[in-house]
C-alpha cells in the first residue's frame, strides 16, 4: 500500500495520519503501520502496532484521530521517515 498523507486526499478519503510512533493519552507506544479501508463498509480504518506486547490491532480511522479529555487519543512522536531510534 502507498504511504496516505494528506496530499493524497479526496472526498472520498479523509487526511490520514502518518505513520510512525505514536503515543496514546494514557502513555501507552503505538506504531501506526497503515490506513486502509473496510472490504465491507468502506469506513477507513487504521492498522498498528502496542510496542509493548507486539500485538496488532485495527481500529476506525475516526476514533483513532478523537481528543479525549481534550487531548488527541494517539499523538505522532516519531513518523516512519525519521531516524530510526537510538541511531
Amino acid at each position: 500500500m502507498s504511504e496516505q498523507t494528506s496530499q493524497n486526499t479526496t472526498p472520498e478519503q479523509p487526511q490520514h495520519p502518518k505513520p510512525g510512533l505514536n503515543r496514546h493519552y494514557n502513555g501507552g507506544l503505538y506504531t501506526l503501520l497503515c490506513v486502509g479501508r473496510h472490504s465491507e463498509t468502506e469506513e477507513w480504518q487504521v492498522t498498528y502496532r502496542c510496542d509493548s506486547q507486539g500485538t496488532y490491532w485495527v481500529r476506525p480511522l475516526d476514533m483513532w484521530l478523537q481528543t479525549v479529555q481534550g487531548v488527541p487519543r494517539f499523538a505522532l512522536i516519531e513518523d516512519d521517515h525519521q531516524q530510526p531510534r537510538g541511531a
